[in-house]
């Protein structure tokens, strides 16, 4: 069978793409992924159908591709959670539902993406969620993503005080944090009405299974796009330990920041030095597949809480967090501070090695105390993404080069003091018992402040801009701004790789907006 369409991966694009393009009746898709299907709420295990915080590596091993990547020179390597599963890393995720600035869309405008300025993306936007708080210009009603936020009576004790604190600090109110012209403190915006994740698969679809013309195929790896001179026409697949050809006049790759551009490197496209290296043989010459690696740096200031302070891990672990622009920076909200009530074992940076591969699991289940994590939310430092075998089970080296120029640094100390001084707040008293990390010592000098960012950084599991559109102007832009292949026929990639920049804020929603719009542009 020719199908019309191949989409690679069902995750918080490639479900949205099957969605919507099966709402023809005339077209047919063929959906792969790699993990397993779960077709409704009911079927689905509890660490993908409640949503508490992030999936983990460990929490989540079945449905999570287990990937490793390096911070800095000096940091132990870390997990990068990714969804392997129908729903992708939607199903896995800490479910915070929250817009990049208008600027960030202006930006890819101005790049050349004249299809992406804010105004023509908001649109999108409202038409992929249910708002169950707000309405009006800037929010949707009836879209397939259920949007909400924490009311304030519902905020648990360390969640208010840390409202309360930046309040004290200056932070202004900001009841709306998808609202374009927010700053400040308020409650975060997550997509899981009633805990439930409310995910790509569920939201999405959930209105398609029924249809003649969608054909779903779970835990089948794609190994490879297949090519007829420089037109694709299908994918080489694996499932159940045999392999299978299978065609389509389109394949769009959905398949995440990291497996994009690794499938397109293993079907020859992208720097020939890499492909020739591992004996792939050279289709189109693309320097920009697996460059740009974009993210947010993540760092924990993490206290041990007093005996008196009842901490319940089936409650909420954040609901308010709080974005402000940087001393010196003209990059609006450019940071943003997270309060965590509920940190575990691995928020110490210690216990990195103790849930890697050689080594034993951190207990999960046992809390450490709470956490403020302190989040870049657009960062100057450029990381990579490098081949390193010609099969497909082998992950790419993922180097995320954090914090390697002066003004992340500057921005980066200045968020971990303005951390530490929330925590020493008077609304705090009652709950906060000691300092953990980082140590008086290690902040007493810029030159420690820096040592242990480099050291202790971590991913914000926000990895995008490694198949980067943009004008033909641009070397390293891998698809233009409709998501094709340049240099190649019948081939797109539309998911959070084709980002040129990371956006200031949770990538998940924007990327449901990248498939909602494209769908428009198709």
């Amino acid at each position: 069978m020719n199908y019309d369409y191949i989409v690679v991966g069902a995750g918080s694009a490639g479900a949205i793409l099957a969605t919507r393009l099966t709402e023809d009746p005339k077209v047919s898709v063929l959906l792969l992924e790699a993990g397993p299907d779960y077709p409704d709420l009911e079927s689905l295990p509890d660490e993908v159908r409640i949503g508490l915080s992030t999936g983990a590596d460990i929490i989540t091993r079945d449905h999570n591709w287990q990937f490793w990547g390096n911070p800095s020179p000096r940091a132990l390597p870390m997990p990068v959670p990714r969804g392997k599963v129908i729903g992708g890393s939607s199903s896995i995720n800490g479910q915070v539902f929250l817009r990049g600035m208008p600027e960030d869309y202006d930006i890819w405008h101005d790049m050349g993406n004249t299809e992406w300025s804010y105004e023509k993306v908001l649109p999108y936007f409202r038409k992929l969620e249910t708002d169950l708080d707000y309405s009006g210009d800037f929010h949707g009603t009836d879209g397939p993503i259920i949007a909400r936020r924490h009311k304030p009576e519902e905020w648990i004790e360390s969640q208010r005080a840390f409202y309360n604190a930046c309040k004290d600090a200056g932070f202004p109110d900001g009841p709306d944090q998808n609202h374009p012209d927010v700053t400040g403190v308020g409650p975060t915006p997550y997509n899981n009405p009633n805990g439930i994740r409310w995910s790509t698969n569920l939201g999405y679809l959930s209105m398609a299974r029924h249809r003649l013309n969608l054909t779903i195929r779970a835990e089948c790896v794609s190994r490879r796009v297949l090519f007829e001179g420089n037109k694709a026409v299908g994918v080489e697949v694996e499932s159940a330990g045999e392999t299978f050809n299978v065609f389509g006049d389109t394949t769009i790759l959905s398949a995440g920041a990291v497996a994009s551009p690794q499938l397109l490197m293993l079907s020859g496209i992208g720097p020939p030095d890499q492909l020739e290296a591992l004996d792939i043989e050279v289709l189109k010459d693309h320097p920009g597949v697996g460059q740009n690696l974009r993210d947010h740096p993540i760092m924990s200031v993490l206290w041990s809480v007093k005996d008196t302070h009842v901490q319940d891990p089936g409650a909420p672990r954040s609901q308010v967090a709080a974005r402000y622009t940087a001393a010196g920076s003209d990059i609006r909200n450019d940071m943003k501070l997270a309060f965590n009530s509920f940190a575990i074992a691995d928020s110490k940076i210690e216990n990195r090695k103790d849930s890697s591969p050689a080594g034993h699991e951190a207990d999960i289940n046992i809390p450490v105390g709470v956490k403020i994590s302190v989040s870049l939310q657009l960062a100057e430092s450029v990381g990579y993404l490098k081949l390193v075998s010609n099969d497909i089970h082998a992950q790419p080296e993922l180097n995320f080069n954090y914090y390697s120029t002066e003004f992340d640094l500057q921005r980066g100390r200045e968020g971990l003091l303005k951390a530490i001084s929330l925590g020493e707040s008077g609304y705090f008293a009652d709950i906060l018992d000691e300092r953990l990390q980082p140590s008086d010592g290690q902040i007493s000098t810029e030159d420690s402040l820096n040592d242990w960012i480099l050291r202790n950084a971590t991913t914000g599991q926000h990895i995008s801009g490694t198949c980067k559109m943009g004008p033909d102007s641009d070397e390293l832009s891998v698809v233009d701004q409709h998501g094709d292949v340049k240099g190649l026929q019948n081939i797109k990639v539309i998911d959070a790789s084709i980002m040129p920049d990371c956006i200031r804020a949770n990538t998940n929603a924007t990327t449901m907006m990248i498939a909602e719009r494209m769908m428009d542009l198709i």
